[in-house]
């Protein structure tokens, strides 16, 4: 498992995957078998959360090997981050009432030993602390581990999701706010209401090849309950008719300014927005923090290269560009959380994809057809 800040590494992986693995992702997809294997799954996902490639190059590039149906199950995994964003989006108070709640909670939680052990791989659950190692080493989990874990968090554990969110916010090189929230949300059963995820012994045995031992877990807990509802706006996400050449303003979901909608549009100057723990309400690892800021660096090589004037710099220096810009939609998270809290003025632009697929996010799951 390679995970190569750049471009080049991405592609790399996506042609080697769709070439040798892609034939037999629907069947072994739900395995894990171990960080030291993971040929059956793409590993694509830090790039995609970073835009370093684009959800429809990765189908399109799928869809030239193998047929629709052939591809079904991996294009509807692909797409499930773009539906979580488009949720989101439409309830964004969602990840606002988590950023709120958590705060509160880390500090009922501060000298909790169930809490610190959790996060330390220190528990009686094997599986669960070989996770919390790979997780941390790797900045990575298979999707089904993340489901196991999030369960064993909530319901075994009995710890509050909300910590569970930001711990992999903390460590996952593919963490983003809709789809680490959300997924919380939907195993500790208040994003479907009534409905939670219940990891079982049997379940982790199977698709772990019997891996682990002493798994005893609570497979009987009932869900999480929540008095708050969330009603979709009626937001639209539209773009300037006639662009200006003004300044263009990346965030680091946007790392691929050469394949988006706007590469043929001239800009005066390209700023790359580096988002230190400075201004975040969660603190990434240091080794998270160092892999989006070489992501960052590739592309303002890749964009230097085709003569376009880049500079990086800090999501705070953005208030001392003295002149309204346009900016790839940073969607709901920390970035947008700092332009808004600053009253910044700034005019997003927004992917084709999203404009389209957005006004379908209207359940509490993947609903795309």
């Amino acid at each position: 498992m390679n995970f190569g800040p750049s471009r080049a590494s991405a592609i790399e992986n996506l042609n080697k995957f769709v070439d040798q693995n892609l034939f037999e992702y629907s069947r072994l997809r739900n395995f894990d078998f171990g960080p030291d294997n993971r040929s059956n799954v793409s590993c694509l996902s830090p790039y995609i959360t970073h835009g370093v490639i684009s959800e429809l190059e990765v189908i399109k590039k799928s869809l030239n090997k193998f047929s629709f149906s052939k591809n079904e199950k991996f294009i509807q995994e692909v797409l499930w981050r773009t539906y979580w964003k488009g949720w989101l989006e439409l309830r964004p108070i969602v990840w606002i009432d988590y950023l709120n709640e958590l705060k509160k909670i880390r500090e009922e939680f501060k000298d909790n030993v169930d809490y610190k052990n959790a996060t330390e791989g220190n528990t009686n659950i094997e599986c669960f602390n070989e996770w919390v190692k790979e997780l941390k080493k790797t900045n990575y989990l298979h999707n089904h581990v993340r489901m196991w874990f999030a369960s064993i968090w909530v319901f075994t554990l009995d710890l509050p999701w909300h910590l569970g969110a930001e711990f992999f916010m903390k460590h996952l090189y593919d963490g983003d706010a809709a789809s680490n929230t959300l997924g919380w949300r939907w195993v500790a059963g208040i994003q479907t209401q009534g409905k939670n995820y219940l990891a079982s012994e049997w379940n982790i045995k199977k698709f772990t090849n019997n891996r682990f031992s002493n798994i005893k877990l609570n497979e009987n807990a009932p869900p999480k309950t929540s008095d708050k509802t969330y009603a979709a706006s009626k937001l639209e996400f539209n773009n300037p008719q006639n662009l200006e050449e003004k300044n263009l303003l990346i965030f680091e979901n946007n790392l691929s300014f050469e394949i988006s909608d706007f590469k043929d549009q001239k800009f005066k100057k390209v700023f790359l927005i580096s988002n230190k723990n400075e201004n975040r309400t969660i603190e990434l690892s240091e080794k998270l923090v160092k892999f989006k800021s070489q992501l960052i660096e590739d592309q303002k090589k890749r964009l230097e290269e085709k003569s376009i004037n880049t500079e990086i710099i800090d999501l705070s220096d953005i208030q001392n560009i003295n002149e309204t810009s346009y900016g790839l939609y940073p969607t709901v998270g920390e970035n947008l959380d700092f332009i808004n809290s600053n009253n910044l003025k700034i005019k997003f632009l927004y992917r084709k994809l999203d404009q389209f697929s957005w006004q379908y996010c209207n359940k509490g799951f993947f609903s795309f057809q």
